[in-house]
């Protein structure tokens, strides 16, 4: 009985933890969900499209002809498993830059690492932005990276991962999240600055996460839909999806601001 106790006890302080980090860091979990959302819509639809469609299309072969259904054909394209092993991913990358962040600050007394880590992911998402907006920067390959830099990128880890991609399903599809979480884009810099920022390595986690759901809506409107829909529904956001972000990373650096004023 002590023991349950003692358990019960240990879960509600976990959930008023987790709770109070929620609050205290909510404007800035909101910003990297918009991140994620806006950013994947012009930028994850064409670099990730050949990883979703190509699973997509693998599921689907595995079902039989007399066996699909709408049901099956929707479930299928949802990709449920690649998602939530990127999701793995980038909470496990918040939670690290969160736990060294914190680090630094409490023993360094570097409290004004936060603000600076703000400021660096409010220029990411400036960057990827302007970028949108044809504004180059090809001395800075985080901001500059070109189409086939990234596409390149793409290839090598599709290659590493090509055992998986033959049967995308179940823990095949969430090891394929797992590893495409990896793969590097300014967006992602930018959001793991803004995890940091954090100070903590449960909302670094908490931001990470909130990133990664803004990415899934435009992954899952091409695993429905196709790439040709994804690219029309992407036409149509591009020209403000770039001043959204611009309006983000103005955010961000008012949340810096706040830090050191």
């Amino acid at each position: 009985m002590e023991s349950e106790l003692l358990l019960m006890s240990m879960v509600q302080a976990g959930l008023a933890h987790c709770t109070v980090v929620v609050e205290d860091n909510g404007g800035l979990l909101a910003t990297l969900f918009m991140a994620g959302l806006l950013g994947s819509a012009t930028h994850c639809m064409s670099m990730c499209a050949p990883f979703v469609l190509s699973q997509v299309t693998a599921r689907l072969e595995t079902i039989k002809l007399s066996e699909m259904s709408e049901f099956k054909r929707l479930t299928g394209a949802a990709l449920l498993p690649y998602h939530f092993g990127r999701m793995t991913t980038y909470v496990f990358l918040g939670f690290g830059v969160g736990l060294l962040a914190q680090g630094a600050i409490r023993f360094s007394g570097m409290k004004w690492l936060s603000a600076a880590l703000l400021i660096l992911a409010a220029l990411f998402f400036l960057g990827y932005a302007l970028k949108r907006l044809g504004v180059s920067f090809p001395n800075m390959p985080f901001f500059g990276t070109s189409q086939k830099q990234e596409s390149s990128l793409s290839q090598g880890l599709g290659r590493i991962l090509k055992p998986f991609f033959a049967r995308p399903t179940g823990l095949n599809g969430y090891f394929l999240g797992i590893g495409l979480g990896f793969l590097p884009c300014g967006l992602l810099y930018g959001a793991l600055a803004a995890a940091g920022a954090t100070g903590d390595f449960l909302a670094g986690a908490f931001g990470m996460a909130a990133f990664a759901l803004g990415t899934v809506p435009s992954l899952m409107v091409v695993g429905f839909a196709g790439h040709m829909a994804g690219q029309k529904w992407q036409k149509a956001i591009t020209d403000l999806a770039p001043m959204l972000l611009i309006i983000n990373a103005g955010v961000l650096a008012y949340l810096a601001w706040t830090l050191v004023k």
